[in-house]
């Protein structure tokens, strides 16, 4: 079944309406972020439900930068990728540095969790020779609000558990409250006299979880 047009109303999502609502965030990423990569659309095979699609979003080699202008209690995080077009970083920021002096680079993937019927973002941290950073570090390389953020919300915590399908230890916003604080942003838009689009379904909830991992995304993509 065609989950496009299709409006969201409880907060969940389909694995067939996620296809959807992918490939819609990815388009829109790449038409108004035109300074980052494009997110890329990761095919897998359902060996169980032979018909229907499943895959992820792969954002990857990102790295974060810090303000030096700005006060601890401002601070933000602007996010570059490591790739050939990439201008040279204005002389007011710097790479994040680990006491090595060596950039850390950071992979995100949105899969979905068939279990909670919403969006989950995994991502993972590595120094310049593939070390993975620990927990601790990649606090550090968050900006502050991020990390209030995490201590402070009863929706927003990170554990770290096997990547559903690359089988390696990787980092993941707990999806819990998903369905949740999507559904209360489908109510306000429903209140405001329109409704959230499957198409839009990414967009907002990356509107909030990509706030936690420092990436924000133009108010253009949420149109």
């Amino acid at each position: 079944m065609d989950s496009a047009g299709e409006e969201v109303n409880d907060g969940k999502i389909t694995l067939e309406g996620f296809s959807v609502a992918a490939r819609a965030f990815a388009d829109k990423w790449k038409r108004h972020n035109l300074l980052f990569p494009p997110w890329s659309w990761v095919s897998l095979i359902n060996r169980t439900l032979l018909k229907k699609e499943e895959g992820y979003l792969s954002l990857e080699k990102i790295i974060i930068l810090t303000s030096l202008e700005e006060s601890a209690e401002e601070e933000s995080v602007d996010v570059t990728a490591d790739w050939s077009e990439k201008e040279e970083a204005d002389d007011h920021t710097v790479l994040v540095q680990n006491v090595e002096d060596e950039a850390h680079y950071y992979d995100y993937h949105i899969v979905y969790s068939a279990s909670y019927m919403v969006p989950m973002l995994y991502f993972r941290g590595y120094s310049s020779d593939g070390k993975p950073l620990t927990m601790d570090v990649i606090k550090k390389d968050l900006p502050s609000s991020s990390v209030s953020l995490l201590l402070e919300s009863k929706w927003t915590f990170i554990t770290q558990e096997e990547h559903p399908y690359l089988n390696r230890p990787w980092f993941k916003l707990h999806p819990c409250g998903t369905e949740e604080w999507i559904k209360l942003l489908s109510q306000s838009s429903n209140s405001a006299g329109c409704q959230m689009s499957i198409e839009l379904y990414l967009v907002s909830w990356f509107s909030v979880v990509g706030q936690v991992v420092g990436l924000r995304i133009p108010l253009e993509m949420l149109i």
